[in-house]
C-alpha cells in the first residue's frame, strides 16, 4: 500500500471522522507531554458518578444506574478515561481501516461495521489495560500519589442536600481537583459555598462535607 492509498482509505467517507478524532487525540497527548497540563471538562451539575475526578476515574455511588455499573465493568473506576478512550479509538480506527483494505465493502456496510468494531475495541482495550490496573490504582491521571482530602477546604460547584451527590472543587497547591460529595448532616449546601471535607465513604466513592468542622 502506497502512502497515497493509505491517505485515501484513512480519509474515506467512513474513516474520516475516526481519523480526525485520532489526530486530535495525538495532539492532546503531545500537548500534555510538552506542557505537563491536562485538559479537564468541569460540569456544574449533580451526578451519581464522578468522571472528572482527581484520579481521572469513574467513582460509583451506592445507587448507581446500570450504565454506571457498565462503566465500572470496563474498569473506569481504575483506568483513567483518557487512556481508555484513546486506545479504543486507535483500535477502532485500525479495525475500520483494515476492513476497507481487505474487504472493500459498500460505504453503508463499512459505516455500519464501525459499531461492532468499536464494541470489540472497547472489550479489547479492557483486556489490554488489565495488567496495568495495579499501577493505575496507585496513581491519579497526572501520575501523582493520591491525596488525603480530609480536612481540606473547598468550594461547592453544585447544590446538595439529603442524599444528593454534588461536586466540590478543592486546590492542592495551584492544582484544582473535583470530588463527589454529600452533605454530612443532610443540610442544604448551596452552590458556591465554602465547605470542609469531614469524612469519606467506604472505598472513597464520595466524601462528606460540612460548612464547618465540629469537634
Amino acid at each position: 500500500m502506497t502512502f497515497k492509498e493509505f491517505l485515501t482509505i484513512a480519509f474515506s467517507p467512513v474513516n474520516t471522522v475516526l481519523s480526525v478524532l485520532l489526530i486530535l487525540s495525538v495532539i492532546y497527548w503531545l500537548f500534555t507531554i510538552v506542557t505537563g497540563l491536562d485538559i479537564d471538562v468541569g460540569i456544574d451539575a449533580d451526578f451519581d458518578a464522578d468522571i472528572n475526578s482527581p484520579d481521572g476515574h469513574v467513582h460509583v455511588s451506592d445507587d448507581a444506574s446500570a450504565w454506571i455499573h457498565f462503566l465500572k465493568f470496563l474498569n473506569f473506576d481504575i483506568v483513567p478515561i483518557t487512556y481508555f478512550l484513546t486506545l479504543s479509538l486507535l483500535l477502532t480506527w485500525l479495525g475500520s481501516l483494515y476492513a476497507e483494505v481487505f474487504f472493500s465493502f459498500e460505504v453503508w456496510i463499512s459505516a455500519l461495521l464501525v459499531i461492532p468494531i468499536f464494541i470489540i475495541s472497547i472489550l479489547l482495550t479492557k483486556l489490554i489495560l488489565k495488567p496495568l490496573n495495579p499501577f493505575f490504582r496507585e496513581i491519579n491521571h497526572k501520575g501523582e500519589v493520591s491525596y488525603d482530602f480530609l480536612g481540606r477546604q473547598g468550594r461547592m460547584k453544585s447544590t446538595i442536600h439529603g442524599d444528593k451527590i454534588g461536586i466540590l472543587e478543592v486546590f492542592i497547591g495551584s492544582d484544582p481537583m473535583t470530588l463527589m460529595v454529600k452533605s454530612k448532616d443532610g443540610e442544604i449546601i448551596e452552590h458556591g459555598t465554602t465547605v470542609y471535607v469531614v469524612d469519606e465513604a467506604v472505598g472513597r466513592k464520595y466524601y462528606y462535607v460540612a460548612k464547618e468542622i465540629k469537634f
